[in-house]
């Protein structure tokens, strides 16, 4: 695991859990792996005061908070910071509890059984765009994005002015993104750097005002760009992997 120094420009982390000991370890975890934890909250109103204060890079949220529930602090926060990326870190692995965090604007999904690694490489892989999902509800949320696009809105045509005009190599980042390819592997296949990679999602985001790689999967379906089935360009652990 490679560390990070704040003089480095280490990532702003803020850790948000009801339970002061949890919270603390978590905290001390990530501050130990090189990351620059910015703030700590125990319940959703202290969390939306502090976040907004510190805007962090990356908010470590659980979804069991008191005075007002963790999807409701992803929703707010999300809206008026928009460079924030959110890990939920829960003890749940419900099903609606997974795609109620995504759809609220969650970047990632990992359950707390997480070793500290895997928790340290999710927040890293968070605050450089993967969305990163514990083992087995990756596939979830894309079959549900899915489902939601069997009877989309009638979408813009490729002659609409008014539809946001992504350049063909942006077309092309658009669609690995969509078959679950992570950074790497895109720039590998288009051999081009991790960078420019990133750059073209940066630029696609901004055209269609979308927050993150998730929704970017969401757009793609709606619009019917091609995603063929390719079961060895994805993992278990994230969609996309990083």
């Amino acid at each position: 695991m490679t560390e990070q120094s704040p003089e480095q420009g280490a990532v702003r982390v803020m850790v948000v859990d009801d339970h002061p000991m949890w919270r603390d370890a978590v905290a001390r975890d990530l501050a130990a792996a090189g990351f620059d934890v910015v703030a700590t909250a125990g319940d959703g109103q202290q969390a939306v005061r502090r976040a907004r204060a510190v805007t962090p890079d990356v908010l470590v949220l659980d979804l069991n908070l008191p005075l007002k529930p963790g999807v409701q602090v992803c929703k707010e926060l999300v809206a008026v910071l928009p460079g924030l990326r959110v890990l939920v870190l829960s003890a749940s692995g419900e099903h609606a509890d997974v795609l109620e965090a995504v759809k609220s604007g969650a970047t990632g999904y990992l359950l707390k059984s997480a070793s500290t690694d895997e928790l340290t490489d999710a927040v890293r892989r968070t605050a450089e765009g993967d969305p990163v999902f514990t083992p087995g509800l990756a596939g979830l949320v894309l079959g549900e994005y899915r489902r939601l696009a069997t009877d989309p809105a009638p979408a813009a045509g490729p002659g609409d002015s008014k539809a946001p005009r992504l350049t063909e190599r942006e077309t092309e980042v658009l669609r690995l993104v969509a078959k679950g390819l992570s950074y790497k592997q895109i720039a590998e296949r288009l051999v081009i750097s991790h960078r420019t990679v990133q750059n073209h999602v940066q630029n696609t985001l901004g055209k269609l005002q979308l927050h993150n790689r998730v929704e970017l999967v969401r757009y793609a379906i709606e619009q019917g760009i091609d995603i063929p089935d390719d079961p060895d360009d994805r993992t278990d652990s994230a969609y996309p992997a990083g």
